[in-house]
């Protein structure tokens, strides 16, 4: 039997899609209630390997509160063919990040986060305090 390729429009929708659900806290299993499907076919989704019908991407642009046309930015960016979406562990760190109420306190590990980076950001980046 021949093994049919995903296509790469499906590829990188499932992957904002996964980065979404991680970033928002979220688990395949709650994706998938909200769907009214198994979180099986949530996996399948984000791995590209079944393609998303119109009408489930509007319902997971209303469960993850992003416009539909969020899960098509970035496509036509990278002549490669890289994704320029961002990796599980990056999603992770942002939804941990965003969670942090002190803005003193979020202010510093951007400071830190800079400096260990060596990124020197420009006084209009800088965050006033």
């Amino acid at each position: 039997m021949e093994k049919v390729m995903s296509h790469p429009v499906d590829v990188h929708v499932g992957k904002k899609l996964k980065n979404l659900r991680v970033l928002r806290g979220q688990t395949q299993t709650d994706v998938a209630k909200g769907l009214d499907i198994s979180f099986q076919q949530v996996q399948k989704y984000e791995l590209g390997r079944n393609r998303i019908s119109a009408s489930k991407l509007f319902e997971l642009s209303n469960i993850l509160n992003v416009a539909p046309s969020y899960f098509f930015d970035g496509l036509n960016q990278s002549a490669d063919g890289s994704s320029p979406v961002i990796d599980e562990e990056t999603a992770r760190i942002a939804a941990v990040f965003s969670k942090i109420k002190d803005e003193r306190l979020k202010s510093q590990i951007r400071s830190f986060i800079d400096a260990v980076a060596g990124y020197a950001p420009t006084p209009e980046e800088t965050p006033v305090s």
